[in-house]
């Protein structure tokens, strides 16, 4: 396949043609005039801001282009600075506090997962008490007898398409009204449906399921808008600091988000410890049958009580302590002019983007079918090992050792899913790819894994699959879908990537229903195969880019100048095979890029120095974490250099005499 690297020299225009960006030209013609390109000083006093020693050589050179050899060089030796520098100050605030890194974590990680680890909570407890009532109301939820086959179906299906709901409507809430009230709203939904859940009852059996099945509907709505709110807050870095391109937001983007997220994990592991805890206190100090009517009440009933406690709280958190979320949001739309929803915006991704559309909620579809084929090993393999099959503790207590294993993927996903050489991208397809091999394996020899003399193998390949599946598809599809799209609409493309996801787990539910265990092997691995596939098609590899350059690129885009943007991010590394395939990439020209970003700088200077006089509009400090040093508020006022030369200033230097646990 022939390169798409457009910056040799021989491609080049000639120096003196270089297209100047400004605004739409109607007549779709660009003018070209002879400006220099950017002198040494130039390039001197911006080199922080447009050439980061993480992502640049010292030489100028991106760190993909260099050959391969010398790129894994730069990565890893990039990495290990940063491991030590994170080292020193994980030290330095050990010293200062013992439990300073505690802390930390709790800012940067639970705190922004805490809606999805409550969700998580409770869908898993719905998962876990179905066996639990099928014991206690035999009648109603496993012979139906009293009870409607189709209501007690629906609780599974209104749940879905609750947070099928939830997840479009948040999404779009997110992005017109606000990040922070997609926030405060989603948390009260959750509170208000975990209040019906802890006190639904009917006149008969049947009236309580209906009524248990429209509450968790109404959850789910809450549970829905999670995924895209808290994604798009997590990433934008606005439940913390309002920033976005930093050196930080490069290097960690990936990892903060998934901190974020596998609190599901969490909500998961704490749901099955209590649920055991509670079966012990009120069944007698045992878990073996029988289980009584009384029993199942107050199991579920505290079940959902507790984590209401925990949202409750969550709602004053987010309407007191998160007035900073969606800065960044509130940013591009007054830089685009629009009060409202985008639907500029929104046209134009579908136009521009379509193919990263194809590749997120498709991708997110075909996960949510292996997510929810895990269960498949289960059930068989503990018929074999288990003196006891019918034993709730006994499923139970192999459903906390699955999310215990569920959670190291989580963990090597947050590792991992920063680093330039592995990446979202990789990290996705070996995670399709693993999870088709071991279910398409027992697939055709499925007698032989559920007998005595296989079924370690069957367990063995079970824990697999949990951990592959987190340690790919599961956390990469709800870092990427709103990743790889602009602010404006970064919400919305999440929550329709999500829907589609949960549209994959309702698909599951309903076929699976219809078909035996062994047909559904032969079904789900190929659901891996075409997820792997839509993976390597059609989704960009967005690892180390700076999300700054995507908005740069974003706001040529909406000027109609798309083909004046020659920087990083169309650089082939950062685009998938199908828009390589358009050509989208033919216009990166790095050396061009110098100039044109300079000016792109120039316009985020004069707007932040107009913002110091809009103080009282709600709308000043945008800070981007970029650093404007002495010589560059001279160079933009026409002063000469500070102190009569360069002052190049870091952020580091510009904050040396902080210590390291404030850094």
């Amino acid at each position: 396949m022939a390169r798409f690297m457009r910056h040799h020299k021989e491609h080049e225009p000639p120096i003196g043609e270089i297209p100047v960006p400004h605004g739409p030209d109607t007549g779709n013609e660009h003018e070209h005039y002879p400006i220099p390109p950017a002198t040494d000083y130039e390039k001197e006093i911006f080199k922080h801001l447009t050439h980061p020693d993480d992502s640049y050589t010292p030489e100028g050179v991106y760190w993909a282009d260099l050959p391969l050899s010398k790129r894994f060089n730069f990565v890893s030796t990039v990495d290990k600075a940063e491991v030590s520098a994170e080292w020193s100050s994980i030290k330095s605030m050990m010293k200062e506090d013992f439990l300073g890194p505690l802390k930390w974590y709790f800012r940067h990680a639970v705190l922004p997962g805490a809606g999805l680890g409550l969700e998580g909570y409770v869908l898993f407890s719905i998962g876990n008490l179905e066996p639990l009532f099928k014991k206690a109301w035999p009648e109603c939820w496993d012979k139906k007898a009293v009870c409607s086959d189709n209501w007690v179906a629906s609780v599974t299906y209104l749940e879905v398409i609750g947070i099928m709901v939830g997840q479009v409507f948040v999404g779009i809430i997110g992005d017109w009204i606000g990040r922070r009230w997609g926030l405060i709203q989603d948390a009260l939904i959750m509170f208000i449906g975990l209040l019906m859940l802890t006190g639904s009852w009917g006149v008969t059996l049947e009236g309580w399921v209906i009524c248990y099945a429209w509450s968790l509907f109404f959850y789910g709505i809450g549970v829905g808008g999670e995924y895209p709110i808290t994604a798009t807050s997590s990433m934008e870095n606005a439940v913390m600091a309002g920033k976005l391109s930093t050196r930080d937001d490069r290097l960690h983007r990936g990892r903060k988000v998934t901190m974020a997220f596998l609190m599901q994990g969490w909500g998961q592991f704490f749901n099955q410890v209590l649920l055991i805890i509670l079966m012990l206190i009120f069944n007698r100090g045992q878990g073996d049958p029988p289980y009584s009517a009384r029993m199942a009440q107050y199991i579920f009933r505290i079940s959902f009580a507790i984590p209401a406690i925990g949202t409750l709280w969550l709602c004053y958190y987010r309407t007191y302590r998160m007035k900073a979320a969606g800065k960044q949001l509130l940013k591009a739309k007054k830089k685009a002019n629009v009060t409202g929803y985008d639907v500029k915006s929104l046209k134009m991704t579908v136009t521009n983007f379509g193919g990263r559309l194809v590749a997120t909620a498709g991708g997110w579809f075909c996960n949510d079918v292996f997510f929810y084929g895990n269960k498949l090993f289960q059930s068989q393999f503990i018929n074999v090992l288990s003196d006891n099959p019918s034993s709730i503790m006994t499923t139970w207590t192999w459903n906390l050792v699955n999310v215990a294993v569920s959670l190291v993927g989580y963990y090597a996903a947050s590792m991992l899913i920063d680093n330039k050489m592995y990446g979202r991208k990789m990290m996705q397809q070996v995670g399709f790819f693993m999870c088709f091999l071991m279910f398409v394996i027992p697939a055709f020899n499925y007698e032989f894994y559920v007998s005595p003399a296989g079924v370690h193998a069957f367990q063995a390949m079970y824990f697999l699959s949990s951990f592959f599946n987190q340690f790919g598809p599961n956390s990469v599809t709800f870092l990427v879908a709103g990743e790889v799209f602009p602010t404006q609409i970064r919400a919305s493309a999440h929550g329709f990537s999500a829907c589609m996801g949960k549209a994959g787990a309702l698909l599951a539910s309903v076929l699976y229903n219809y078909i035996d265990t062994q047909t559904k092997f032969y079904v789900v691995p190929w659901f891996g195969l075409a997820g792997m596939l839509m993976t390597y098609l059609w989704l960009p590899d967005t690892t180390g880019l700076d999300l700054k350059e995507q908005e740069r690129r974003w706001q040529y885009i909406l000027q109609g100048r798309e083909q004046d943007y020659h920087g990083v991010a169309i650089h082939p590394k950062h685009l998938s095979v199908w828009e390589r395939w358009m050509g989208v990439g033919k216009n990166y020209y790095p050396d061009m890029d110098m100039k044109a970003k300079i000016e792109d700088i120039k316009g985020e200077w004069q707007e932040k120095e107009a913002s110091k006089n809009e103080s009282e509009t709600g709308v000043d400090d945008l800070d981007d974490g970029e650093e404007f040093t002495d010589d560059i508020h001279n160079y933009f006022r026409g002063a000469p250099p500070a102190q009569g030369g360069l002052m190049i200033k870091n952020k580091e230097e510009q904050k040396g005499s902080e210590s390291e646990s404030d850094k």
